[in-house]
C-alpha cells in the first residue's frame, strides 16, 4: 500500500467507503449519504489546515485519513481529531496503521500537540488502533447520538504528539509494508 496526499480523482472512492459506515454502521453519526460534491467540499475545508491522506494498493482507493481543527477558538489551534476509514472488507490488512502513522507524522510537522480521536462505541477495532499508537482514554460520553433506534457513547482518545520529533509511541515497524510518499504543506 501506498500513502499519498488526496487528489480530486479519490473522491468517488472516499464517497463510496464513507456511505457505507453512514448506512449501515453506528460508526459515524451522519444518517444521510454524502454527495461526491459534499464531501469535496468537506475535504477542501479542512484541507486547509490539516493533511487529508488516502491509502490505495494495487490501483485502488482503501482508506482514508485526516485531521480537523478540535475546536474553534483560537486557543485550541493546537489540538486537532484525527478521523480514519478503511474500505469495507479490508480491515487487517495494516491499512489503518499505515496511514495512521503518515497522518501522526504529518501532524507533528504542523505545530499539533495534541491529536484526538472521538469513537463511537462499542468499537474494538477503532480502540485497538488508537491505543496501539499509545493514545489513551479520557472521556466518555453516555447516550449522546441516537441511530438505527439505540442510543451510543462516544470515547475521546488522547496522544499527546513529542514536536519536533515524533512521539515515542508511534512504532517504527506500524507502517508495515505501506510505502509513504510526500505530502505538501
Amino acid at each position: 500500500m501506498k500513502v499519498r496526499a488526496y487528489e480530486s480523482r479519490d473522491i468517488a472512492a472516499i464517497c463510496a467507503i464513507y456511505n457505507h459506515y453512514i448506512k449501515n454502521t453506528t460508526i459515524t453519526f451522519e444518517e444521510e449519504a454524502l454527495s461526491e460534491v459534499d464531501m469535496q467540499v468537506r475535504v477542501d475545508a479542512y484541507q486547509k489546515i490539516y493533511p487529508w491522506l488516502v491509502g490505495y494498493h494495487q490501483g485502488s482507493v482503501v482508506g482514508y485519513t485526516y485531521a480537523t481543527r478540535w475546536k474553534e477558538r483560537t486557543a485550541y489551534r493546537h489540538t486537532a481529531e484525527a478521523t480514519i476509514y478503511v474500505k469495507p472488507g479490508a480491515a487487517g490488512n495494516g491499512y489503518g496503521k499505515a496511514l495512521y502513522s503518515a497522518l501522526l507524522a504529518t501532524l507533528c510537522k504542523t505545530g499539533c500537540h495534541v491529536v484526538l480521536g472521538c469513537i463511537a462505541l462499542p468499537n474494538e477495532a477503532s480502540v485497538g488502533l488508537h491505543e496501539s499508537f499509545g493514545f489513551r482514554k479520557v472521556a466518555h460520553f453516555c447516550e449522546v447520538g441516537r441511530k438505527f433506534g439505540q442510543w451510543l457513547d462516544v470515547g475521546y482518545w488522547e496522544l499527546q504528539l513529542s514536536l519536533p520529533a515524533l512521539s515515542p509511541y508511534i512504532p517504527e515497524d506500524s507502517l508495515g509494508t505501506a510505502e509513504i510518499l510526500p505530502v505538501s504543506g
